[in-house]
């Protein structure tokens, strides 16, 4: 029994010792494969892992033998070439879009009704659009519409009260009617030369006599003549033309000689006595007539509007014409003389300028006076007539400020019509021709100068 039992044992033993031998044998090598088709020389061969990593293996596919893990990541294959750059398409052009229409103008309500009620508000439904967007449409240039254009600033001289003049010569087409702004040193007095068509002072002209008397001659030079006042002296005088200046004036006691003025012309020529005067005037006022004018001894009396006419009856050559409403004409006498008279006072300005002192009893009102000679003859004299003579040579001393000119004695008068000066040529009708200046128009001279006539040249 023991004999049994013994050789049952080791039959279990020997029966039982395969399985543990094959429980603890070494593992299979396990079966791996390429699966990445981008290497078809490898894909899907069979491989056993390494006995390094019998279970723990994959195939590297690049070199087609198995490999133990971590498996390196295949390659990456080559980068696909870049696509092609899409061609930008330029974007279309805004749309221009045409600005909405203007609103209707209503008509404004009666003016009578106006200050009563005020207009309504206009209804919604007439609100013009918004604006466009300044990227739709730039806005117009602001020299597209007159509505916005600011009007430009006044001239200087037309700001402070000067006169309008206009050239009112047929003979100058291109000038003719043509209105201009009296510059600022004489905004009041001054006349267009329709040569140049432009606008000069009155006192600028050839052939001038102003202020404290301040001449131009026909030789273009400046210069003054003070004379005494209360007194008479020859300012032309030729065969058949005689004028004398009678001089009021201020007694300077600062220096030798008297500020003065001429007030009055006397004018003998053929037969006849011409008066031009400023009437004495206290107070001045643009809107007094202080200009007397007498033709024989008979008063001129015009309308008070610039352009009315007077024309002698018995001597029809002899016309006065207002240049202005008040206090300026012209004088002509047919063939031989044309003279614009303008009665002006001294202002304060004047009289602080030059310390002249005037006072309140008297602004000394004179005359500005301007002469175009049509026929004088080459021995012309008088403190203005010499300045026309042949071979003239001024004596008045140049370079200076003022220059002065004397000859009191030579050409002072007894009267207003008298022609007893030394210097006298007056016969009372025309004499010979030889050497005449006639038809001497200050028109063929530029002058150029300064307030007071300080540097006044004029050239032919």
């Amino acid at each position: 029994m023991a004999s049994v039992a013994g050789r049952l044992s080791m039959f279990l033993v020997v029966l039982l010792m395969p399985i543990v031998v094959a429980e603890g044998g070494p593992p299979k090598a396990k079966k791996v494969r390429c699966k990445d088709r981008n290497f078809p020389a490898c894909y899907k061969q069979t491989f056993y892992c390494p006995n390094t990593c019998l279970r723990t293996c994959a195939v590297d596919c690049a070199r087609c033998q198995p490999v133990c893990f971590p498996v390196p990541s295949p390659p990456p294959p080559p980068p696909s070439p870049p696509p092609p750059p899409k061609r930008l398409r330029s974007p279309p052009p805004p749309r221009k879009r045409s600005p909405p229409p203007p609103p209707r103008k209503r008509s404004p309500p009666p003016p009578v009704d106006s200050w009563k009620y005020p207009p309504p508000p206009p209804p919604a439904s007439f609100m013009p659009p918004p604006p466009p967007a300044q990227t739709t449409s730039p806005p117009p240039p602001p020299s597209s519409g007159n509505a916005t254009t600011p009007p430009p600033p006044p001239d200087q001289s037309e700001a402070s009260g000067a006169s309008r003049v206009r050239c009112r010569s047929k003979a100058y087409p291109q000038c003719y009617g043509l209105e201009h702004t009296c510059p600022s040193a004489c905004p009041k007095t001054c006349g267009v030369d329709c040569v140049t068509c432009k606008a000069i002072c009155d006192c600028d002209r050839v052939g001038t006599v102003c202020q404290d008397p301040r001449f131009i001659g026909g030789d273009g030079i400046t210069f003054y003549f003070h004379g005494k006042k209360d007194r008479n002296f020859c300012l032309v005088s030729d065969s058949n033309l005689h004028i004398n200046g009678h001089f009021i004036g201020k007694k300077n006691y600062n220096m030798k000689r008297d500020f003065t003025w001429v007030q009055a012309l006397g004018i003998l020529f053929d037969k006849h006595k011409l008066f031009i005067g400023a009437e004495k005037t206290v107070t001045w006022d643009d809107a007094v007539d202080r200009l007397a004018v007498a033709v024989d001894g008979e008063q001129i009396s015009l309308p008070n509007y610039e352009g009315a006419s007077w024309q002698s009856p018995s001597a029809p050559g002899i016309t006065v014409t207002r240049t202005r409403d008040m206090n300026s004409v012209d004088i002509e006498a047919k063939s031989n003389f044309k003279i614009k008279a303008t009665v002006v006072p001294i202002t304060e300005k004047d009289s602080l300028i030059h310390n002249y002192g005037i006072t309140q009893e008297d602004c000394f009102a004179h005359l500005d006076l301007s002469f175009k000679f049509y026929s004088l003859n080459g021995d012309v004299t008088g403190v203005l007539g010499q300045t026309y003579a042949r071979n003239y040579v001024s004596r008045a001393k140049m370079g200076i400020s003022m220059p002065v000119l004397g000859g009191e004695r030579e050409f002072a008068s007894s009267g207003l019509f008298t022609t007893d000066c030394a210097a006298s040529r007056f016969i009372g009708q025309l004499g010979h021709l030889r050497n005449s200046t006639g038809s001497f128009e200050y028109a063929n001279l530029s002058c150029v100068g300064g307030e007071d006539g300080h540097g006044v040249v004029c050239k032919r």
